[in-house]
């Protein structure tokens, strides 16, 4: 009997020894910054002369880590050890494999608050970010354990008298992990461990940004008993070398979160079949969204200020489900936009490393910051702006919580994802035109209604597409066994991360019939 997991608690930060423990974590985490950190390839360190240099992105001058780049040359060295990793790993008792991930969820839960400090440090995040971030992490180890357990012995099908029939998973081979930023830990350890467990062999490409978690959460692995060469650390360009391990003939599979350009050009490069290639790659994809939450007449208005507020800001807004869109009937349009504005003048910005009274911390680096000040000057021309519209990059990269009013629905600013601290209003006349408002961007990730009227309710669970819906509350914070996560249209393949179909994503059904 496979036991079922309840998910990792969060920390309770009113607790004055819950604080100090943490600002003891972040003390150890400072003292270990500015180091350097190989390359592992077949359980090898290998320590490269280009190094890509993470930066604390609240404090821009503060290195996290000097990170070895891996070259096309150690690409191939990789994926020759995974190859032949693969060979004896996907013969493993898959309890086995799930024990490895037991183990180090283990360890890291001992360690809970170091691992946070560096996200802290690492992605800007704020204490309670950080804290969920990590426990999504240890619960995506420990549900794709249980999992595994699940599938080990296959599913009952029909047999005969005359003979005996099995239906049984098998893994499929080589796969690439390419993570994201702002689930610096969560993501990236999820999109690793699902694939291996069900016995595959793992390139890991963390992104740029966030190297030095990637390498932490590494380091556990070997630990908790991983075999060399089942996971291989490799970050660096994707120009250098992700493009060419996407396209290599022996890579199986790519489990990819990011944006919607690179993962359709993820996409694009894997149909094309290699010389030598005797498999269509399977693309895991994950790509984000433009998340909308809509409130209908009937709704709590208080529970919708919150609950856009929270969705839009919480991590500056860098969460592929983040609400950017708050579409509104016109009843009470004002009276939502004039309590959203309100409670988001509010919110404090500001470095996170030092101090847990922030409630938004910086985005993630110097084009973010552009990037979202390109897309506020576009919202002043296209809305209203009412609070916001600024940011001071002179030490972190910070942006103030933007809020826009009276858009069109077209707009640039509710069409595009801008990944940052800024929501845009619209206004509606009844039901059916919010659900026609929330449905016409090219994404379909998350999104959320906030009405008392039941009958409302259920023609969104039908009429509002997106992979995630939820009633009366935010659109973010899934939790891995409660929300299973994914998206419709170009939010990606729908892969649902967390959810009980996951891990076949990286099997394939083998049926043996044996004869009497």
């Amino acid at each position: 009997m496979v036991v079922p997991y309840k998910h990792e608690p969060f920390t309770d930060f009113t607790m004055e020894e819950n604080r100090k423990e943490y600002e003891e974590a972040l003390n150890y985490v400072k003292g270990e910054l500015g180091k350097e950190y190989p390359l592992i390839i077949n359980g090898e360190k290998i320590f490269t002369d280009d190094k890509t240099v993470s930066e604390n992105p609240g404090n821009k001058k503060e290195v996290i880590g000097y990170v070895s780049k891996c070259s096309q040359e150690l690409a191939e060295k990789a994926m020759q050890a995974a190859d032949a990793a693969f060979q004896t790993w996907k013969k493993w008792d898959p309890a086995a494999r799930a024990n490895i991930l037991f183990r180090a969820s283990g360890m890291i839960r001992r360690r809970k608050h170091e691992f946070s400090a560096w996200l802290t440090y690492e992605a800007g995040k704020p204490w309670k970010e950080a804290d969920a971030d990590t426990a999504e992490a240890i619960d995506f180890l420990e549900y794709y354990a249980r999992q595994m357990l699940r599938l080990k012995d296959g599913v009952e099908i029909n047999s005969r008298e005359v003979e005996n029939n099995t239906f049984n998973y098998i893994p499929l081979g080589v796969g690439i992990a390419i993570s994201p930023w702002n689930f610096a830990f969560a993501i990236m350890a999820g999109t690793t461990v699902g694939p291996m467990v069900a016995g595959n062999t793992m390139l890991l490409k963390p992104a740029k940004t966030t190297p030095v978690i990637a390498y932490k959460f590494m380091e556990v692995l070997l630990e908790a008993g991983l075999p060399d060469g089942v996971v291989n650390y490799i970050p660096g360009s994707s120009a250098e070398m992700g493009d060419y391990v996407v396209d290599h003939p022996r890579t199986r599979f790519i489990n990819f979160t990011g944006s919607k350009k690179v993962g359709l050009h993820i996409a694009e490069r894997a149909a094309k079949v290699q010389e030598g290639q005797i498999w269509m790659k399977r693309v895991i994809a994950e790509m984000g969204g433009k998340d909308t939450i809509i409130v209908d007449n009937t709704a709590d208005l208080e529970l919708a200020a919150e609950a856009i507020t929270y969705s839009a800001f919480g991590f500056s807004g860098q969460k592929c489900s983040a609400c950017s869109r708050a579409i509104i009937h016109e009843d009470v349009y004002d009276e939502v936009l004039d309590k959203v504005v309100n409670r988001t003048k509010e919110l404090t910005v500001g470095a996170t490393f030092n101090d847990n009274s922030k409630f938004m911390g910086p985005v993630n680096d110097q084009a973010a910051f552009d990037k979202v000040l390109d897309y506020i000057e576009i919202g002043k021309k296209e809305g209203k702006l009412m609070t916001g519209g600024n940011g001071d990059n002179s030490e972190g990269y910070f942006i103030q919580p933007t809020v826009f009013a009276d858009l069109d629905p077209k707009s640039r600013i509710m069409q595009e994802e801008i990944f940052g601290p800024v929501v845009g209003f619209s206004k509606a006349k009844d039901f059916d035109e919010l659900i026609d408002i929330a449905n016409n961007t090219e994404y379909g990730l998350t999104g959320a209604v906030i009405s008392d009227n039941r009958e409302h309710l259920e023609q969104a669970r039908q009429d509002f597409h997106v992979g995630n819906l939820y009633f009366n509350r935010g659109c973010t914070a899934a939790i891995v066994g409660y929300h299973p996560f994914g998206g419709f249209n170009m939010s990606g393949t729908d892969s649902k991360a967390g959810g009980p179909d996951y891990l076949l994503n990286f099997l394939q059904p083998k049926t043996v019939s044996d004869m009497f």
